[in-house]
């Protein structure tokens, strides 16, 4: 667990602030404010409706806030929201391949979306197949893999052009608890080397590999602290105890 005690705007690579997001009457977002330390890997949980996944459309560019400020990478996701794109990966629930492309056709064909040269495509590339251990996959269509290697894959190409912050939409949902760990090894490299982890997941459990983690109840934030603190501060034994404790007053 890392540390948690950066306090300088400059050391975020995402700032919140008063976050509104309306659909008409409806209040998907509600009055938002936090922010996620660069390197840190930071868990977004709430049940379905929560509001998540707005959330991460407004930090992604995708659409505007109704109100307040939100700033990504340096830039403001409501007035820049194309600096934004440029310097960040996502990667949605669902899978985003190309089924009908091989391996290495999808890592060109996003490397030159991402505008990488030639050279830089074709050595990520290389060490894609090698970490992933998938030298003999390259010519494979996508279809053929399963579905834990394409989530896999699909993170993989997600950070290609190595972006500040890498946004993940539940990436781990339907498969099987090796494959979760392995993908969770993959998310800790990307710390490693410098990439924010801002991660959405039903899976409770996994919420303790994050460095710290916030639990979104009806568009609102009801929690946000390390997994270690949260646990302390709801007398709950695992995380899971202690998103009943903030979701069904249990």
């Amino acid at each position: 667990m890392r540390d948690d005690t950066i306090d300088n705007g400059t050391d975020k690579s995402v700032l919140v602030d008063n976050l509104v997001k309306k659909f008409g009457s409806f209040t998907a977002n509600d009055h938002l404010t936090f922010h996620v330390n660069k390197g840190e890997i930071f868990g977004f949980l709430g049940a379905n409706g929560a509001g998540k996944t707005t959330a991460i459309k407004i930090l992604c560019g995708l659409t505007s806030p109704t109100s307040g400020t939100a700033m990504v990478a340096g830039y403001d996701v409501a007035r820049q929201p194309e600096m934004v794109k440029k310097r960040i990966g996502y990667m949605s629930q669902k899978f985003s391949l190309y089924d009908d492309l091989t391996v290495f056709e999808n890592i060109r064909l996003f490397g030159a979306i991402y505008g990488l040269s030639k050279q830089d495509i074709n050595a990520r590339a290389n060490d894609i197949f090698v970490r992933l251990n998938l030298e003999g996959a390259r010519n494979r269509l996508i279809r053929t893999l399963s579905l834990g290697w394409k989530q896999k894959l699909a993170f993989s190409v997600a950070i290609l052009h190595r972006p500040e912050i890498v946004f993940l939409d539940e990436p781990t949902s339907g498969v099987d608890p090796v494959t979760r760990r392995q993908f969770w090894e993959l998310i800790y490299q990307a710390a490693h080397d410098g990439i924010t982890v801002f991660v959405t997941t039903h899976y409770l459990d996994e919420s303790e590999y994050c460095d710290r983690v916030t639990v979104m109840v009806d568009g609102r934030i009801s929690a946000l602290d390390t997994p270690a603190n949260l646990k302390k501060q709801f007398n709950a034994p695992d995380m899971n105890n202690v998103f009943l404790k903030l979701t069904r007053n249990v």
